[in-house]
């Protein structure tokens, strides 16, 4: 280093720093530095070798009910977690669990046989099965669900604020007569949707009462809508995710109501449904890219550093406007 320093008549320290890396010396001087290093065959001893970054394996666990139609909004979540571990060199394996396993609480495959390092928990399960899946003490990510008393990282869309969006906006378009399509308390994005759709009319000192919310659940867990439970017809319907809303929009054509003359429809999510549905869906995009991403990401934190402080990560979204909703001008309450 003594021999460096003296060849370019600078001090021991700013080769030093040069070779180190280290703030002090400038881009120029410290390419001279590595250059003439190079050449003289110097070997900086105490570098440490670049450890080669670890490669971890995802599981990622969902529900049956939640793709057994193949192509769903959890569908293209997942796809994009394997998009991202792919990228950043990362494995993911998918398990799908029955009705029957979560009932028994049964720990999935993955973690039996200890075939992944941690795992992504993708939708809503009953508190039971959450709770064995805690207890098994793999590292885990609650992606898309969210439980304040369930001590673990999670990662949801801001449905409070997204359905408060979109009911605002059909208040802006002259609609006061609106309902709510889900089944509350089925899931926590329902219900948190639920409550921004509440927000949302109550500012426009608009009262919510049971005749304004259509459930769309059966007791499986299914979308399935009856026009029959409305007293009557609103002027619009803000549905908590696509799905719910692309059966709406087939339930009210078999029936005869044109979208959007008739009745306005806003949906959430922003999944293909949105797109090929007939009139297109006025809906919230989510930001499902960056939804994936940091699920992962949070993960592989948590099993690097398993003491660290749990997370609760809501990623925004936006308002994304077609052809499902229409002005209105009448003065419906």
């Amino acid at each position: 280093m003594s021999d460096i320093a003296e060849r370019l008549h600078v001090s021991i320290v700013t080769v030093s720093k040069a070779l180190a890396g280290k703030d002090g010396v400038s881009e120029e001087l410290r390419q001279e530095i590595l250059q003439l290093a190079e050449e003289m065959g110097y070997k900086n001893k105490k570098a440490k070798p670049v450890a080669a970054a670890k490669t971890y394996t995802l599981g990622i666990v969902t529900s049956y009910r939640y793709i057994e139609k193949g192509q769903s909004f959890y569908w293209s979540l997942y796809e994009r977690i394997l998009f991202y571990l792919a990228q950043t060199g990362h494995i993911g394996i998918l398990e799908v669990v029955n009705d029957t396993a979560e009932q028994n609480c049964q720990v999935p495959r993955l973690v039996q046989e200890e075939r992944v390092d941690g795992v992504i928990v993708m939708g809503n399960f009953s508190k039971a099965y959450r709770d064995m899946l805690a207890e098994t003490e793999i590292p885990l990510v609650v992606l898309d669900a969210f439980d304040a008393r369930y001590h673990r990282d999670s990662v949801i869309s801001d449905g409070y604020y997204g359905m408060y969006t979109m009911v605002d906006y059909l208040l802006q378009m002259g609609h006061r007569d609106i309902v709510f399509v889900g089944s509350v308390n089925a899931t926590s994005s329902i219900t948190d949707r639920y409550y921004g759709y509440c927000r949302a009319m109550r500012e426009a000192s608009v009262t919510v009462t049971e005749d304004r919310i259509l459930p769309d659940r059966d007791a499986e867990g299914k979308v399935t809508i009856s026009l029959e439970r409305l007293s009557k017809l609103p002027t619009a319907f803000a549905c908590n995710c696509d799905v719910t809303a692309y059966v709406l929009l087939n339930a009210l054509k078999e029936n005869g109501i044109r979208v959007p003359e008739d009745v306005s429809v806003v949906g959430f999510d922003d999944y293909i449904l949105a797109d090929l549905a007939v009139p297109s869906l006025t809906t919230y995009a989510i930001d499902v890219d960056h939804m994936a991403k940091v699920s992962a990401q949070q993960l592989i934190r948590r099993i690097q550093k398993p003491e660290a402080e749990v997370r609760r990560i809501v990623v925004s979204g936006k308002l994304v406007i077609r052809e499902s909703v229409q002005k209105h001008s009448g003065n419906t309450a």
